[in-house]
């Protein structure tokens, strides 16, 4: 049995927006089977307010970071800053519940839901990936 934990809080017109974003390509990718929670290296992601990044492999532009909230409630998003053209610095950088901008301006957002904090620099929010959950499988993607 497939459960569908896709984590759209607050997505409404925002998924329009990220799909509209001209900063970030929109490529086409699926992890698979890739993410196991009965592997050591994503075991991590059975406990609430965890997280893992996958920054290689061809899953987006930089990669990605996954963070479970608790109740099988998953979200990804992308590690490319939405609020820059695409450069070396626009790249994000994880630190607890939050990702950091290498740029100049050090634009930050929340990986729960994608939103801009305070003081962020740009229109729009994180790019959000699709996240399917069957079992110990997460499987993330964006078609």
């Amino acid at each position: 049995m497939v459960l569908g934990a896709l984590m759209y809080s607050g997505c409404g017109n925002s998924d329009d927006i990220n799909n509209d974003n001209p900063n970030i390509p929109d490529y086409t990718f699926d992890t698979g089977l890739l993410i196991n929670t009965n592997l050591p290296q994503y075991s991590n992601l059975l406990l609430a307010g965890n997280y893992i990044t996958v920054v290689n492999g061809g899953f987006g532009v930089n990669g990605f970071v996954l963070y479970y909230a608790g109740n099988n409630l998953y979200s990804a998003f992308e590690l490319t800053d939405p609020n820059h053209q695409f450069r070396n610095c626009s790249n994000l950088t994880v630190t607890g519940i939050h990702v950091t901008c290498n740029c100049e301006d050090e634009n930050t957002y929340e990986i729960l839901n994608g939103l801009p904090v305070e003081g962020t620099v740009g229109e729009y929010p994180l790019k959000r990936y699709f996240v399917e959950v069957n079992g110990n499988i997460i499987r993330v993607f964006n078609n």
